[in-house]
């Protein structure tokens, strides 16, 4: 298929920046200052050229129509679009040039996910033991020797692969912020360090990789208020046993990380804090309800077989909870005509009058044979790349989600700058 060359120039050219608008938004606050709005956004907003090479791959029709007529649009920030780790297709995830692209691609949310060091201090991880994946610490001997797992080389002729494990918690603040971001990657059947770290996948890249400034999430807040996102960190569960060296519990992780906003001063109605334990959720519920109100469950199904009951949803929003994010499969099914439609799951949800936010879209690469496991539910009707878009519509439009989750978020918002959301 011929790429428009005019429509693809003129995307590329905003990449140089422009001044946008704020675009009306589904995430927001329920009060006057508090609503769909970025405030005070980075002034740098641009798609670049990946939504117009999206459109161009996407079957001919009405919506193809659509979002062709919005191509010379002029970028603005809107909340309906989620900034996943940052921008983590092509920017280390979680680091401080991740977060800014995010915001210059128009995200009006941006994700920390929160974790612990040795010295308690919180840092934006996506996992506590991740950094031997996400970081350069293998590169550094003094601190790769504090790892859990120091590095042992894989044993190709047994079939044994690299052992490693390398948490937060095993460093000091002080220690953690020695480290670079990298890409998230590991070859398990290196022989070597560098072999190791060596790993991006093909769909990502390292042009972007040569700093990558890690994050506490102290820092990720003030960066982010300075860019005018709002945010949604991600109380991620804990890998050392907790009570964490006898006496940090859970709801000490699940308390500390509120106050950092408190600290702050930021307003609890631009905080949707994240995650996967429902008890950190009612936790915050029942002693920070400002916050709780907008605490969001994750839902950690696998597969179309475990989705929960009604009856089990139901049980979820009489304790409380309002905010939903399952991933993005779970709210999408296939009909007789091989159409995307809303799951029984999402028809359930929305019945119960939960508010929908799902994840996450640019994590698989290219779409030509089915999307893998974000798109397991539809995957007879996904056979190009431009049907992330035509995913994308049912979730809005059909399904009637208030935010997507993107690792690249200029897909999203150029969806929703077109369909005004």
């Amino acid at each position: 298929m011929r790429i428009n060359l005019k429509t693809f120039a003129v995307a590329a050219a905003v990449v140089s920046g422009l001044l946008g608008l704020p675009a009306q938004a589904q995430l927001g606050g329920d009060s006057e200052g508090h609503g769909g709005h970025p405030r005070h956004h980075a002034p740098a907003s641009s798609y670049g050229p990946r939504p117009v090479f999206l459109v161009d791959q996407m079957d001919e029709g009405p919506l193809k129509r659509k979002l062709q007529s919005c191509l010379n649009q002029t970028p603005r920030p809107s909340n309906f679009s989620i900034g996943h780790r940052g921008a983590a297709l092509q920017f280390p995830e979680h680091t401080k040039e991740s977060y800014i692209a995010a915001a210059r691609m128009g995200a009006g949310i941006i994700e920390c996910d929160v974790t612990f060091t040795k010295d308690r201090q919180l840092v934006c991880r996506h996992s506590q033991c991740d950094l031997h994946t996400t970081t350069n610490i293998l590169a550094i001997p003094g601190l790769a020797a504090k790892c859990s797992v120091p590095f042992q080389p894989a044993d190709p002729i047994n079939g044994v692969p690299v052992q490693v494990e390398c948490c937060t918690s095993d460093l000091t603040l002080a220690e953690f912020k020695q480290l670079k971001g990298k890409m998230d990657a590991g070859n398990p059947l290196a022989t070597s360090v560098t072999d190791y770290m060596d790993a991006t996948p093909k769909f990502r890249t390292d042009l972007y990789a040569s700093e990558g400034t890690l994050m506490t999430h102290a820092e990720s807040i003030q960066l982010i208020k300075s860019l005018g996102a709002k945010f949604t960190p991600e109380l991620k569960g804990a890998s050392v046993v907790m009570p964490f060296e006898g006496d940090y519990r859970q709801q000490d992780y699940a308390q500390q990380m509120i106050n950092e906003y408190k600290a702050a001063g930021i307003n609890p109605r631009d905080v949707w804090p994240q995650s996967f334990d429902l008890n950190d959720i009612l936790y915050w519920i029942n002693n920070e309800p400002r916050f709780g109100r907008q605490a969001v469950y994750l839902d950690d199904l696998n597969s179309v077989s475990e989705y929960p009951s009604y009856e089990q949803l139901a049980a979820l929003a009489n304790q409380g909870v309002r905010y939903l994010a399952p991933p993005l499969w779970a709210l999408l099914a296939v009909d007789g005509n091989n159409r995307i439609v809303p799951s029984r799951y999402a028809q359930d949800a929305k019945s119960l009058g939960f508010k929908l936010i799902t994840w996450t879209l640019e994590r698989s690469g290219p779409l030509a044979s089915g999307g893998g496991w974000y798109y397991q539910s539809v995957t007879p009707a996904i056979n190009n790349d431009g049907d992330m878009l035509t995913a994308l519509d049912v979730l809005a439009r059909q399904v009637g989600v208030k935010g997507v989750f993107s690792d690249w978020p200029a897909t999203v918002t150029f969806y929703a700058n077109c369909m005004g959301r």
